[in-house]
């Protein structure tokens, strides 16, 4: 078992996971001509800037400075997401695209509350589980698209 994290590193960690989702996103719109999924995609958009704004509340309120994803970061996504929509911008590929993240998400979210549980602050907790559970339900509406 990892050690427990502080509740900065939860609102960080909530922080860098919903901005790499935004980003991954409007790295994806471009590449997205179904509008079944687009749409999708976009309400996901509003959902990932909703969690943002709210963890850069907690974060203000208790003196932290969130960082961005560094732009290696964002690069390597961005050409991730070019690659694999190169040949092939279906729906079905842009989901399975989008799930793997999404995945990749709800594991290292549920990492998180499973490590930091008991010393996590209410409102930190609360905001941890509102995005693990927006994640696991895009999960299951991007499965439609398979």
């Amino acid at each position: 078992m990892e050690q427990s994290k502080s509740n900065s590193e939860i609102v960080a960690e909530i922080y860098r996971n919903a901005q790499l989702a935004l980003t991954s996103i409007s790295d994806i719109l471009p590449e997205v001509d179904d509008g079944g999924i687009r749409e999708e995609i976009m309400h996901q958009h509003e959902e990932y800037e909703k969690i943002c704004s709210k963890a850069s509340k907690l974060a203000l309120e208790s003196g932290l400075d969130l960082k961005e994803p560094s732009p290696m970061k964002k690069a390597m996504m961005w050409s991730a997401i070019k690659m694999g929509t190169a040949n092939d911008n279906s729906a079905q590929n842009i989901a399975q695209m989008m799930i793997r993240g999404t995945v990749t998400g709800i594991t290292s979210l549920k990492t998180a509350l499973t490590d930091s549980e008991n010393t996590l602050q209410p409102d930190v907790k609360k905001l941890l589980t509102e995005l693990i559970s927006l994640e696991e339900g895009f999960e299951k509406r991007l499965k439609k698209f398979l």
